[in-house]
């Protein structure tokens, strides 16, 4: 970094805003949204590990500009629109096209606003590209609440739940008009292309002239959006996201040091077990792809073998996962983390040891967050050589590295940990959940999946079924199923007394 360079960055304002990396001869080469301008830019230039990717960026930059925003909203929707308009070629050549995404206003008469991977030539207006989906699905769940919009391509038959928590303007309701609703997003439309400012002069206007023509309803619903605008300020989209970008690598190659794997971890896999009281086995793979989540590959299993035995149940998901067709559907890991200790880690070994496969695999054990791995059968690690502390602990088959609770790379093991856990206790639920739904109707010979949903639209429940007389029924089904289902719920002649309350109530889903 040159005198010049230094002394301008040391003029970084602490405020939201969009920085540009310029190259020696004055090209923009890398373009970038900050919740903090100072830290975001000045994070570029300090010491420390940085991926080959980083390396080759910084090693470029030969002076920096910025723009500063009233919040980081704007500061997305600008750096969409500088992006496209430059084409800078770090931005561009890191960033596959395919994973980019764009806002899209559909041609409808009412237009519908969705998110696409990829703008197609249909009329359609798109706005992008935005190199962070989830930054932009938060600020469009704020701006929904200023501009509401529509997001079902078919209407429902009344009103649908985003309508009546303001979010949707609710066209099936005749609550809005066409004209109404396009000028509202061509409000929107002005904010996603980043002239807020005009934005904000116009709604002004129309409050002004509403007031003027004593339509006072009108005039405060457009203070409110301009207020709802003013506070978009206050209300963090990104934040510290975008400053932990090179912790995030710094935790990666310092996970491949501590481990002394062969190279960056870029594949991380992670396993995990969950049960209620050994019913509704399952487990959970997630992928983190350089250090983020992936989730296109997360993966799920029911457990075959079942019950509360997490050894084995790791030793089934392990040998799915590694099983001949998955290897040659999903790419190869550069990690495997168990969530567990030495017992879960010895099961996974077990079969990766038995189909001679050298995927290195560690386990993290809760209770004192414990990296478990495998002895290595000569390891030569000079103890200064990391910049956190660590105690080694080891037996004869595995040993525990404690690091602190500051280190990136226990950090990134636990949120990876984590993940795997979250995803494996929502498919758990909702096998538990499907499991408590199903009712009687299921096992009675000669009733199918139509009639079943005929009965509980009749009746909403089992329980309707059973308080219900032969002849209604009937008059459902037709009087050959009603007889075979009565008779299956061993009710011929009259119905259960009132206060019965079967478990089978749940409605069939």
């Amino acid at each position: 970094m040159t005198d010049a360079l230094r002394d301008k960055l040391g003029t970084l304002p602490a405020e939201p805003g969009v920085y540009f990396h310029r190259d020696a001869n004055k090209k923009i080469i890398y373009i970038g949204k900050a919740a903090v301008l100072t830290n975001r830019v000045m994070s570029y230039f300090q010491n420390g590990r940085k991926d080959p990717k980083t390396r080759l960026l910084v090693a470029d930059i030969a002076d920096t500009e910025w723009v500063t925003t009233a919040s980081e909203a704007e500061a997305l929707f600008l750096e969409s629109e500088f992006i496209k308009r430059y084409k800078p070629k770090y931005n561009i050549d890191w960033k596959d096209e395919k994973n980019f995404i764009y806002v899209k206003i559909g041609t409808e008469e009412f237009p519908v606003v969705s998110y696409v991977r990829r703008p197609l030539d249909d009329k359609s207006r798109y706005f992008g590209p935005f190199t962070s989906a989830d930054a932009l699905r938060r600020a469009m769940r704020m701006l929904r609440k200023v501009f509401p919009y529509v997001t079902h391509a078919n209407w429902p038959a009344r009103g649908c739940l985003q309508y009546h928590l303001g979010l949707c303007p609710g066209p099936e309701e005749k609550a809005i008009t066409a004209i109404a609703y396009r000028r509202s997003l061509r409000q929107l439309e002005l904010f996603l292309k980043g002239e807020k400012t005009k934005l904000m002069g116009q709604i002004e206007h129309d409050m002004q002239r509403a007031a003027k023509k004593k339509d006072f309803e009108t005039a405060a619903r457009h203070r409110d959006r301009l207020q709802d605008l003013r506070s978009f300020g206050h209300q963090m989209i990104f934040g510290d996201r975008e400053a932990f970008d090179l912790s995030r690598d710094q935790a990666l190659t310092g996970l491949a040091d501590r481990l002394e794997l062969k190279g960056v971890p870029r594949r991380i896999e992670a396993f995990d077990i969950s049960h209620l009281g050994g019913t509704d086995t399952v487990a959970s793979m997630v992928v983190f792809s350089d250090g983020v989540p992936n989730r296109d590959e997360y993966r799920r299993f029911k457990m075959h073998a079942g019950g509360n035995d997490d050894f084995a149940n790791m030793r089934e998901v392990i040998t799915r996962r590694f099983s001949p067709k998955n290897l040659e559907a999903w790419p190869k890991p550069d990690l495997l983390l168990i969530d567990g200790g030495k017992g879960q880690l010895a099961s996974a070994f077990s079969v990766l040891d038995t189909q001679g496969l050298a995927v290195p695999a560690v386990g993290l054990a809760k209770r004192e967050e414990e990296i478990i791995r495998r002895r290595p059968e000569s390891r030569k690690v000079d103890p200064g050589h990391f910049e956190d502390e660590a105690w080694i602990t080891s037996n004869q088959d595995f040993e525990t590295i404690l690091l602190p609770s500051s280190s990136h790379v226990l950090h990134l093991l636990q949120r990876v940990r984590d993940e795997a856990h979250r995803f494996a206790i929502t498919y758990q639920s909702l096998l538990r959940g499907k499991r408590q739904t199903t009712s009687l109707l299921d096992d009675i010979p000669g009733i199918g999946p139509a009639t079943r949903k005929a009965l509980i639209r009749r009746f909403g429940s089992v329980r309707g079924v059973k308080l219900a007389t032969q002849e209604e029924v009937a008059g459902a089904i037709g009087p050959a199923k009603a007889t075979i289902v009565k008779e299956h719920l061993g009710q011929t002649t009259a119905p259960p007394p009132a206060d019965d309350t079967a478990a089978d109530d749940m409605p069939v889903q």
